[in-house]
């Protein structure tokens, strides 16, 4: 066989993982299994290791007993914890007594720490050496202890007492003469994390210092792992996923959407749907106090959709702003009358530019088809006026709804999209009516 044929063949084989890979969430338990079976060693590991941990999780359920041991001795510490935590209780014990005793104490220290603090997501394999040792003592001892997998070789710490003073990189070390020590080599001080940290903090510190590796350190200063960038690739991902969910109005989803089963999706849905329905009750209770007026001057039901859409849109406009900023710590709590002026500007500019808008439509109609009657320039003024009230308290409502969640303890992403509209149609009516009182209070009474 040539070159060509072999190179050839890698391809295929690439193109099948890949394919298998695509396919997988949408194959039924049986043909998973048969499919990972038909695949040589190397193959079902590059498969195996491509998955997330739900996947790895269901994958090894299925598997005999006597197979589970190759592929949970596959993972590193922090990907076993995920995979404990994912299998069906009854199978977590069998699963840590597969695990050699060296991962299965460090996997025992990672489970308990919380799922989502810096603990529950480092690596307990860093490289590490003292600070008296030579460069090419210290060269000598990694290659020593290299069968251990460190998670990242471009750092090396530096402890004293296990207490990290320094950093030092391989590039470094291999560019000095080997008589160097390193205290010379090694870059001081560090920054570090405490394992309590929750992971969204732990994202902002690589933002700030734009770092592969960041050391997690207990409450004595003890260094205890590493969090990768790699790590915190998926934290943002997952996290972006939760905040996008909870803007739509329910809670977040545990698993990808098409490993949710229909019980747990519709129960997740149900329970802000069932607020946001009764929420806007309040809405149909506004308009019945108003009824007679609209019976009185029925154009007014023509633009109640107009008026609480603006209002909705422009509170959920400021409230996605507002939780984006807050995420990315551009904005903190004592910072809420700075947004509470820019906001009450901003609305009143958006309420002008709308209110402008809807009174040229309403003109322009008038002179068109002479829709609206003698009474079209009182129409014209309550639409115009309403626009402007209602997208300035929508605007102002949406960004402050935050600060009050999250002063409250809560999750400021639950001021979701469909929570702040809800808030504004209410009010909308009431300020739709108390213009149309003022404008066109004759035509009413």
């Amino acid at each position: 066989m040539n070159t060509h044929d072999v190179a050839a063949g890698r391809i295929s084989v690439h193109e099948a993982l890949v394919s298998l890979r695509d396919d997988w969430r949408g194959l039924s338990p049986e043909a998973r299994l048969t499919r990972f079976r038909t695949l040589g060693h190397g193959e079902a590991e590059s498969l195996f290791l491509s998955l997330g941990s739900h996947e790895q999780a269901d994958l090894l359920s299925d598997l005999p007993a006597d197979e589970r041991r190759l592929w949970i001795r596959d993972l590193d510490p922090e990907d076993a914890v995920d995979v404990v935590q994912n299998v069906p209780d009854f199978l977590r014990a069998e699963m840590m007594e597969l695990l050699d005793p060296i991962t299965r104490s460090e996997v025992k220290g990672l489970l308990a720490y919380a799922e989502d603090d810096a603990g529950g997501l480092m690596s307990p394999r860093f490289s590490a050496v003292r600070a008296d040792m030579t460069i090419e003592g210290a060269l000598a001892y990694l290659r020593r202890r290299a069968a251990q997998q460190y998670e990242t070789t471009y750092y090396v710490y530096v402890l004293d007492d296990q207490h990290p003073i320094g950093v030092v990189s391989i590039r470094n070390m291999l560019s000095l003469p080997s008589g160097a020590m390193i205290r010379d080599a090694m870059h001081s001080p560090i920054i570090t994390v405490p394992d309590t940290m929750d992971q969204e903090e732990v994202s902002r510190v690589f933002a700030d210092h734009d770092l592969l590796a960041i050391p997690v350190v207990d409450i004595e200063g003890r260094m205890k792992g590493i969090v990768t960038v790699d790590d915190i690739v998926h934290v943002v991902r997952e996290e972006a996923t939760e905040d996008a969910q909870k803007f739509g109005g329910m809670e977040a989803l545990d698993l990808p959407y098409l490993d949710n089963n229909l019980q747990d999706m519709v129960r997740k849905r149900a329970g802000w749907l069932s607020v946001l329905f009764v929420s806007e009750m309040l809405t149909a209770t506004a308009m019945g106090v108003f009824q007679d007026e609209i019976q009185r001057v029925v154009l007014l039901a023509l633009f109640i959709p107009l008026i609480i859409s603006s209002g909705g849109n422009s509170g959920s406009q400021a409230s996605t702003l507002v939780i984006r900023a807050m995420a990315l710590g551009e904005v903190r709590l004592i910072d809420w009358w700075r947004v509470a002026k820019r906001e009450l500007v901003a609305g009143l500019m958006l309420g002008l530019i709308l209110g402008v808008l809807g009174f040229i439509r309403i003109a322009a109609w008038q002179a068109m088809f002479s829709t609206y009657g003698e009474q079209w320039l009182r129409v014209a003024l309550t639409v115009s006026c309403s626009l402007v009230g209602v997208v300035l308290f929508g605007s102002f409502a949406g960004s402050m709804l935050p600060f009050a969640l999250k002063r409250a303890g809560l999750d400021p992403a639950s001021a979701s999209g469909p929570f702040v509209a809800t808030l504004v149609d209410v009010t909308g009516i009431v300020i739709y009516f108390t213009f149309a009182n003022f404008w066109l209070g004759a035509l009413m009474h």
